[in-house]
């Protein structure tokens, strides 16, 4: 693929073809680059080189390898599988790909197994067929892509805002206003790097939630919250409640869980819903992953059912 640079001279490679190629994360075409898989002007080049009007830029995605992750045989929650995709419930407390610190025993590992290898390689080796993450303490609905086309559709849609993320949450204290929408620029954190944090623009990316509060305990000082995403930045829920000054129940890393009252032993977040356009038919598809037993106490709450 050859790409004829005829706007944005100045910004970084790596930038540049994000907003180009939606397919593949800036991590992934930095990784391209450095690879040299991806050559400006037929040269080398570095992720910060700045483009040129004028510029050709040359993108080969080699083919995908054997994954460095081994199959494992990990039962797995399975909500709708086909040709194209899979959807998984996943559990709380499983890391979605091997990393530093978590080389098996994830869920790309189980998914290895059980879709004997056939998974889009465009996330690279250490992600086969991953189009979006779950963080490890939280569950519910996650939908893999099993073919490349099939990736690509999800992505776009992904990028696109058209597909539909609902999340249960149990937070401390109550949210104010009970309905509202929350529009913030989010970066990763200047001082701790583990975490991200709410920036002024220009810095960071754009960042909306909308939330719903659904019932509140005085008791145990926490509210049942539903989060509409219109954007996937990372850990954006856990960000955006802590910035509404309500942290998530149970959150390790943006709140203090020996301080809070509600103690349901772990991080009360999960992907409730998720509906999509299926990359192959376009018929829109929803689906819905039970709601775990630690939430039942905030259920139980509710004057009326679930929306």
């Amino acid at each position: 693929m050859e790409i004829l640079v005829d706007s944005d001279a100045g910004t970084r490679l790596d930038a540049y073809l994000a907003a180009r190629l939606s397919e593949l994360s800036r991590s992934r075409i930095q990784d391209l680059i450095r690879e040299q898989h991806i050559r400006r002007n037929q040269q080398p080049a570095k992720p910060r080189d700045p483009v040129a009007l004028g510029d050709t830029i040359q993108v080969e995605v080699p083919e995908a390898v054997p994954a460095e992750a081994r199959p494992q045989d990990i039962p797995l929650r399975i909500l709708h599988e086909d040709d194209a995709l899979v959807v998984v419930d996943k559990e709380e407390g499983m890391v979605v790909h091997p990393a530093a610190g978590n080389p098996d025993g994830t869920l790309v590992n189980a998914l290895l197994h059980h879709c004997r290898g056939q998974l889009s390689g465009i996330g690279g080796v250490e992600r086969p067929g991953i189009v979006h993450r779950l963080d490890k303490d939280t569950s519910g609905c996650l939908v893999v892509a099993k073919t490349d086309p099939a990736h690509r559709s999800l992505v776009e849609q992904f990028s696109g805002r058209t597909m539909d993320k609902r999340y249960l949450a149990i937070v401390q204290g109550r949210p104010a206003p009970p309905r509202d929408t929350i529009f913030t620029h989010i970066a990763r954190h200047p001082v701790n790097r583990l975490r991200m944090a709410v920036v002024t623009p220009p810095a960071g990316k754009p960042s909306i939630t909308d939330y719903e509060l659904l019932a509140s305990d005085p008791g145990s000082d926490s509210s049942l919250v539903l989060c509409h995403l219109h954007t996937g930045r990372t850990h954006q829920i856990r960000v955006h409640m802590l910035h509404l000054g309500c942290p998530l129940v149970g959150d390790p890393l943006y709140a203090k869980p020996a301080r809070q009252k509600a103690k349901p032993g772990r991080m009360m977040l999960h992907a409730w819903r998720l509906a999509l356009d299926h990359p192959v038919t376009g018929e829109r598809l929803r689906f819905e992953a039970p709601i775990p037993p630690e939430f039942t106490p905030w259920l139980q709450l509710l004057d009326s059912p679930l929306p």
